[in-house]
């Protein structure tokens, strides 16, 4: 089935691709978020901090090009590679497609990372850190025992008044539990419905990406695996509606 005109005409295809810029909102020289979710960002991180959390965020906007080096570094042995429990692993004798697999449990491909979007972000809280604390982006910091557990409960508890929700906070066979990881349901939800395999499919091919062959003949299952498979906005998350 052909996809809505008025979706595509919506949101362009370098957008979820990470191709542009235009749909932005600097919030710093290293942070970018989509500028339509900043009013819901704001009543989000006043909130928290009402509650005593300083919500702060270590990723939002990443360009095609820069996942793209993530995943090269990754593919190459130049970045580490990780498992579910966090343990290093070691690509010497895996073949390149239990090597793809290995890096899409963490990293997604260029031209398929929610954070192109601009709607996503990887957030902490500074105050619950100690001084000189190297955030390392790991499910243990989130958990009961770790240092970000009050912010994890607050997200779990109250994300959803705001709109936002966790595409992964919890495993499905995918992509792994990130606890960090939030997505603004009304943008996110648009982006989702039009994402186009064929689309992604064009942008690998005419990009300088590691294991490209063994990615093109795996992209249904990429696809189905860890791009689509994501967790359910949940029934009463907050969704503004249009004017």
């Amino acid at each position: 089935m052909k996809k809505s005109t008025t979706l595509i005409d919506a949101m362009k295809v370098s957008e979820l691709l990470g191709q542009t810029k235009e749909h932005l909102h600097d919030l710093s020289d290293t942070v970018a978020i989509h500028k339509e979710m900043l009013p819901a960002f704001n009543a989000l991180s006043s909130a928290a901090k009402s509650a005593g959390i300083n919500i702060k965020i270590a990723s939002g906007f990443r360009s095609f090009d820069r996942q793209l080096m993530i995943w090269n570094n990754k593919f190459s042995g130049k970045s580490l590679i990780k498992d579910n429990q966090g343990n290093n692993i070691d690509k010497v004798n895996l073949s390149d497609e239990e090597l793809m697999h290995a890096i899409l449990l963490f990293s997604a491909l260029p031209g398929a990372s929610r954070h192109h979007w601009g709607c996503d972000i990887d957030v902490y809280a500074t105050n619950l850190l100690a001084d000189n604390y190297q955030l390392q982006l790991e499910p243990w910091e989130y958990s009961a025992q770790g240092p970000l557990a009050k912010l994890s409960r607050w997200l779990n508890t109250h994300a959803k008044e705001f709109g936002f929700y966790l595409p992964y906070g919890s495993y499905q066979g995918g992509v792994a539990a990130e606890p960090w990881h939030l997505s603004y349901a009304p943008l996110a939800n648009i982006y989702q419905k039009i994402f186009d395999i064929h689309h992604l499919e064009q942008a690998l091919l005419s990009c300088n990406i590691l294991g490209k062959n063994t990615i093109i003949n795996n992209l249904d299952v990429i696809v189905n695996r860890y791009i689509n498979n994501v967790n359910d906005i949940p029934t009463n998350c907050y969704i503004p509606k249009p004017d």
